[in-house]
């Protein structure tokens, strides 16, 4: 294991951020920790097309009161994946490289916190750790057909027939007008997003052979689609204290996704933000003390 360790530049006082790398299920993950390890734990899951990064500015606000780890996925961010580990990027792979994770770094108990291409890694991890999972926050992290927006009809397509065609015309939605898009849209003016964000994520989309892990991924994403039953009765059986905090303006994950959490679980905390996707970007502060009302609760 490497680490490194960096000072908050968030303006909130916080403890030190640990940048830190560990070699797991063949990969060197990346992954950002802070706050003091005997502290009730928050996993953080990204999605696409970002990584750890999408949570610098939560990380310090949450680690005043509990134990916070951010790895970046496989295929994303500064995690490595060898050439010669001949890695199958899909969500099933994904799952399992986190549990591994969660293993490595001896974490028994934590509650999620996951978002995009975070839910069904994460959703995945809760079904096979149940006990494990002390908490679900779902920020734009759908289970729920309801909750899939018209911005999905182009991936629909390539699942309905995965020509090359198909695959190519989905190319588009790697490159950087794409990804700011992402960021931008749906977020109020008067709440700007730091260009960084979308600038640092086109730009590792653009490492070699990254794009087509990429095309991969928005072709096995319709397996999460078979699994939302199985997702369901998780909710359902264990009744995991959930917040579903959601962007209302996010055309990809719809708020009908977030409603749909209560049906499963009538306990479940719905909060929908004037934010678009990434809604970190623009309400850190309200998802940061919603957070804590739910994990206050539960303790």
């Amino acid at each position: 294991m490497s680490t490194s360790v960096i000072p908050s530049n968030s303006g909130v006082s916080a403890p030190h951020l640990f940048l830190r790398t560990v070699n797991t299920d063949g990969i060197d993950i990346f992954y950002r920790e802070a706050g003091d390890g005997t502290a009730p734990t928050i996993l953080l899951l990204h999605g696409f097309p970002t990584s750890s990064l999408m949570f610098r500015e939560l990380i310090p606000r949450l680690a005043q009161k509990y134990h916070v780890v951010a790895p970046d996925l496989p295929g994303f961010g500064f995690t490595e994946v060898p050439t010669g580990r001949d890695y199958t990027y899909n969500f099933d792979s994904l799952s399992k490289t986190i549990a591994a994770f969660t293993d490595s770094i001896h974490l028994d108990r934590y509650a999620i916190y996951v978002f995009d291409y975070g839910a069904p890694t994460g959703l995945r991890l809760a079904m096979a750790h149940p006990t494990q999972v002390t908490a679900v926050i779902s920020q734009n992290g759908n289970a729920y057909l309801e909750g899939l927006g018209d911005a999905w009809d182009p991936i629909k397509a390539y699942w309905k027939e995965p020509t090359q065609e198909h695959r190519d015309s989905l190319r588009a939605f790697l490159e950087l007008d794409a990804t700011r898009w992402q960021y931008t849209h749906g977020a109020p003016a008067d709440r700007p997003i730091d260009p960084a964000t979308y600038t640092l994520d086109a730009a590792l989309m653009k490492r070699p052979g990254n794009a087509d892990i990429q095309l991969d991924l928005f072709l096995d994403y319709a397996s999460n689609l078979e699994l939302y039953p199985a997702f369901q009765e998780y909710f359902r059986t264990y009744k995991p204290p959930t917040l579903a905090i959601w962007g209302r303006h996010d055309p990809f994950f719809i708020p009908a996704g977030a409603e749909a959490f209560k049906r499963d679980n009538p306990n479940a905390v719905v909060t929908l933000l004037d934010a678009g996707h990434f809604a970190l970007e623009t309400h850190v502060e309200e998802i940061a003390e919603a957070i804590d009302r739910l994990l206050e609760a539960v303790a």
